[in-house]
């Protein structure tokens, strides 16, 4: 649900990300500059990773956070997150 609510937000971030793939493979069909090419590919990196922390808290709150949830809920959910965070961090 929280998703749905930011949905406009996270699409706009998602297409600038893919702005910037596109200016990677421009980049590498091309003559570019390996130094502009690489930084180009952190600036990827580090809005990929932007991305992935807003979902993250998102759905910490949503899932972990949110007072209600029963103890086996919020155990359930902290469970997923943390096997996302360790295939992220691959």
């Amino acid at each position: 649900m929280h998703i749905v609510e930011d949905r406009e937000k996270l699409l706009a971030r998602t297409r600038r990300i893919a702005g910037q793939i596109a200016a990677v493979e421009r980049q590498l069909a091309g003559d570019a500059d390996c130094s502009q090419t690489l930084q180009l590919v952190a600036s990827v990196r580090g809005a990929v990773g932007s991305l992935m922390e807003e979902l993250i808290e998102q759905h910490m709150r949503a899932h972990v956070a949110r007072p209600g949830l029963t103890d086996a809920a919020r155990a359930a959910a902290a469970e997923e997150m943390l096997a996302l965070i360790r295939r992220y961090g691959k």
